[in-house]
Order: structure tokens, then sequence, then C-alpha cells
């Protein structure tokens, strides 16, 4: 029998309790009482005299033998917190996994698109190498904007050199995420905002797609010219699903000033409701400011 996440939970409040009185007592009554109480029974840890009809009166030596006990039986000590940890930091603490509180080996992975470096044996070449890294080992200040790209078919064709990007010299494109890498960008993406430097968001014109650039702090839209993407918008690439994300869309329009060039864009997804999904973009981009 090992101890549940709650029953730490009570042990550690107990613990720091200790730090400044002489004991804790603790209504006996509930679930997780009644797991600690046969814990110790099973580990041979003696309450004696310390429970009452009603409570169970904690001490130091009490806490002790308790403590002692769990890490001869190869579980974490009451201190050691695993919310939070990797599965091999919880490891080290003993011989328990707490997969509901543990640290997901994805929480801080990204897939980043860089130039090809050199070529390795048996591996054909290309034009960009795909990584997938921990983005805390990621030197922010190397690049000069950051990618996001939404769609992943997308994010693995990135032209090596795209002409809407000429005026920066350091790129830094990271594919948007998804359950697996979603978490790892918004970490990123949040360090990136602190920097002050350009955010473009290339992916669908829909309003999924601008609401979420506008959510993850874009600067500017990578986006075919609006003669050409009011030639080839249609209502099919833009699902009925996303009506939720359209007073977002309203809002932001309504607080352009007057001529701002994406204020055209917005009323073919608004007035027309039209859209049209990244993988039909033509060659032609251009970044379109978000903000005024």
């Amino acid at each position: 029998m090992s101890l549940s996440p709650v029953a730490y939970r009570v042990l550690r409040e107990v613990r720091k309790k200790l730090r400044h009185e002489p004991c804790v007592d603790k209504s006996r009554r509930g679930k997780v009482m009644a797991e600690i109480e046969a814990w110790c029974h099973e580990h041979d840890v003696v309450l004696g005299m310390r429970c009452s009809n009603r409570t169970l009166r904690f001490d130091r030596e009490l806490l002790a033998q308790i403590n002692e006990a769990l890490v001869a039986s190869g579980l974490p000590s009451i201190e050691a917190n695993l919310s939070g940890l990797t599965t091999a930091e919880q490891a080290r603490h003993g011989n328990r996994e707490e997969k509901g509180v543990r640290e997901s080996p994805r929480d801080h992975r990204v897939l980043v698109s860089l130039p090809a470096a050199t070529p390795l044996p048996g591996i054909a070449p290309a034009p960009r190498d795909v990584h997938d890294l921990d983005w805390r080992h990621i030197d922010l200040s190397a690049f000069d904007v950051l990618v996001q790209v939404e769609n992943l078919d997308s994010f693995y064709d990135l032209a090596p050199d795209l002409p809407a990007l000429a005026r920066w010299s350091r790129p830094l494109p990271l594919y948007r995420g998804d359950s697996h890498y979603g978490g790892g960008f918004a970490r990123l993406g949040q360090a990136w905002a602190s920097t002050g430097r350009p955010h473009v968001y290339f992916g669908d014109f829909d309003v999924a797609g601008l609401h979420n650039a506008l959510s993850s702090g874009a600067t500017d839209l990578l986006l075919p010219p609006i003669a050409w993407l009011a030639e080839h918008a249609t209502v099919e690439h833009l699902p009925a699903e996303q009506q939720p994300y359209q007073p977002t869309l309203r809002d932001h329009a309504a607080r352009l000033p007057s001529g701002h060039p994406l204020a055209g864009y917005l009323a073919i997804l608004l007035q027309q409701q039209r859209g049209l999904r990244q993988q039909w973009f033509g060659a032609r981009l251009a970044a379109v400011a978000v903000f005024a």
C-alpha cells in the first residue's frame, strides 16, 4: 500500500505547521485520514495515545517515523513534492510515479525549421532541417523574427527563402503545435513576447486562424495580396463551427484606424463570410500588420 497524492499533501501541511507548533491535531473523519492511519498500521508506525476518538495528534517524532518508513519502502519522503517533475526526476525520489501531476515529456518541446546543416550519412539532403528541441535550449537573441506556422504540412514544406520574410535575416520558424507541441510553443511564445521583436503568424485565412494569431501575440500575418485573396477566397473554407470566434475579430476590426491594411482582409472574412486555407495560398505573400 502506498500513500495517495492527497495524503502526501496533508502530511506536508502538517510538517509545515510543526515548524511553529509542538503538535497538530487532525480530525480522523474522512478517507484521507483513514488512509494515513491504515498505512501507519501496515508499516508498524505506532500511533498509540496520539489517537483519540475524534483526532489524530501529529508531533515531530511521529512525522519522523512516517518519513523513515516511507523512504524504507522506496516511496518519496514527505518533503518530496512530485508535482511538475518529469518521470526521471520523480524516480530519484523513490519508486512512485504520479502521472497525473508529472511534467509531460513534451511540455517544453517545439518543432523548429532551420537551414540545413552538414548532410548526414545515409540521409538525403534537404533545404531545411526540422528539429524537435526543448525551447529552453534555444537562444532567442540569435533570431530577429518568430514565424508561427499553423499547419504541419505547410511547416514541413516551408520554403527556405520565403520572399515575404526577406526583411528579416534570422527567422525562427516554429510549428504552432497541437496536443504534442502546443504547450512548448506557448511557453516559447511568452518568452519571445518579452523580447519585443516581431512575431509573424502564417496560417489559414479563416476566423479560427486569425483568432489564434491574436491570442498568441502575433504582430503580423503572412497573407496573399488582398486583390488575389478576394478573388480566390471561398465560403467552403470558412467552417460554420468557427462562428464563436467572430465577435473577437469584429471587436479588433472596430479598433483599427481608417485605411489599415488588415481592415480589407477582415471584411472578406466577416462581411463576405469567405476564407482560404493556408495550403491554397499562392507563392506571393506579404506581411500584414495585426495592429495599428
